[in-house]
């Protein structure tokens, strides 16, 4: 199984057709927040099944802010990251990962991608495809994969 994790694309789909392409073919798309009303357009880019939540840029959009949902046997919690304080540290989202059982949190909200197992939650930030912050500014996604033996493969790619 291949997906495909994105955010902050903040209304641009330039970028995130472009990883599309580069991916293909995925099995689903993980989509952090920060879309700015194009879930419709980022669906149908996609093809696939899509997981997709709103940001803090998302005024009055119907998505949820959070979701949980299983892929295999990892319990995935998904949410922006804004309301667990992301841009200071993973503390506390992974904190709420575990209470709910989750083993993957993906978030973004930073615009930097980060990957890194932090008591047990394997923590996955993709970064931003649109405006990136860290050093080098490159647009970055994540792909994240799983072999016959449940084994979870993350890379973290840039444009």
């Amino acid at each position: 199984m291949k997906i495909l994790i994105v955010s902050d694309t903040h209304g641009s789909m330039v970028n995130l057709k472009e990883c599309i392409k580069r991916t293909a073919p995925i099995d689903m798309l993980i989509h952090c927040g920060d879309v700015e009303g194009r879930e419709r357009d980022i669906r149908e880019a996609a093809g696939c099944e899509c997981h997709i939540v709103s940001g803090n840029n998302d005024y009055f959009s119907d998505l949820p802010r959070e979701e949980e949902f299983m892929i295999g046997d990892h319990r995935v919690f998904l949410t922006h990251g804004h309301g667990y304080g992301v841009s200071m540290g993973y503390d506390r989202i992974v904190e709420e990962a575990s209470a709910r059982g989750a083993d993957i949190v993906c978030c973004g909200h930073t615009h930097k991608p980060k990957k890194e197992v932090i008591n047990g939650v394997r923590v996955l930030n993709p970064g931003s495809l649109s405006y990136p912050r860290q050093e080098g500014r490159q647009p970055s996604y994540m792909t994240m994969e799983f072999d016959r033996n449940g084994q979870i493969f993350c890379a973290v790619s840039y444009l």
